[in-house]
């Protein structure tokens, strides 16, 4: 590469990317459309996260754009047909952050069913000594449903095996590498035969509010819900009265739909647990997803294959 190419940051990259990133590449970090001006013209790559994605007018104003490279594994906000049409590139972190979320999902299971948050606050408060220990319920024996059953939707059945699980999952198909596990193509019949019901789905259009109240309702007043997924494959109004009615028992949540704004009604309720989306932020998982993006773009711009293509 002759000259520096211009790259956009549609979210911050860790500093030590962003120097490894500015060795061939002139970063730049976005602010506004407005302030863009000349600049839009000569970007030819964007980071972002999948959290973040692209925005249609941010895309739109980028003439000369050639590859997105994703820091996660979210697509959903990224016009695929758009990136069709203008034969754009896109390339995401898939294959190092499975395991990071599946031990999210492992993680909030057992703080969710063994209320190991719950009975924190209850020890900080002091209460200890004074009211009763409220008793838990046991892991082991547990059903235990998995919606979406990618890498990291396996990685969960493995690590739950552990626990003497019974486990049985949904997805689009079923999966000819896993035959010990049963495949139920309705999510809603899954959901009554689970106890604890963990979300791996992909977001997007197909997955939006797939849990709704009638999921809900078949999951149950034993029944646990675990997102590591994406916000949106959840109604969450429909979840709040649901744990506010005992509908089920209680949930797990890594992400929300309107991030970083949580509905404020989760806060008082005893028997949700609540995280930052924070399922990748692992020093070594956002190391190795940093250096997948600059890889993806090297790549790219030195006329190499992708190592983790989309599009």
């Amino acid at each position: 590469m002759a000259s520096k190419t211009d790259i956009l940051m549609i979210d911050p990259m860790p500093e030590s990317f962003n120097e490894q990133l500015g060795t061939p590449f002139r970063l730049h970090q976005f602010v506004s459309l407005e302030a863009l001006g000349p600049l839009a013209e000569r970007v030819e790559g964007v980071t972002t996260g999948g959290g973040s994605g692209l925005p249609r007018p941010i895309m739109d104003r980028l003439p000369n754009l050639k590859i997105i490279s994703v820091n996660g594994v979210g697509i959903d906000r990224i016009d695929l047909d758009e990136c069709r049409r203008r034969g754009i590139r896109l390339a995401t972190a898939q294959g190092v952050l499975a395991d990071d979320v599946a031990d999210m999902a492992i993680g909030l299971m057992l703080d969710a069913v063994r209320g190991i948050s719950c009975n924190d606050r209850f020890v900080r408060a002091g209460k200890w000594g004074h009211e009763p220990v409220v008793n838990s319920w046991t892991i082991k024996g547990k059903k235990l449903g998995i919606a979406g059953f990618g890498a990291i939707g396996k990685a969960v059945a493995k690590r739950a095996a552990s626990f003497d699980m019974a486990i049985a999952y949904f997805s689009s198909r079923q999966q000819t590498d896993t035959p010990q596990y049963p495949f139920y193509p309705e999510l809603r019949v899954l959901a009554d035969w689970a106890d604890v019901l963990v979300l791996c789905v992909s977001g997007g259009a197909r997955s939006f509010h797939m849990v709704d109240r009638s999921i809900l309702e078949a999951l149950g007043p034993k029944g646990f819900l675990i997102n590591v997924a994406r916000g949106s494959v959840v109604d969450e109004e429909a979840l709040i009265d649901a744990l506010r009615d005992n509908t089920i028992r209680g949930a797990g949540l890594d992400v929300f739909a309107d991030e970083p704004h949580v509905p404020e009604a989760f806060y008082g309720l005893e028997n949700v647990v609540l995280q930052s989306h924070r399922a990748t932020s692992t020093f070594e998982t956002r190391h190795a997803m940093g250096r997948l993006v600059f890889d993806n773009l090297a790549a790219f711009f030195q006329g190499k294959p992708l190592l983790t293509p989309v599009l």
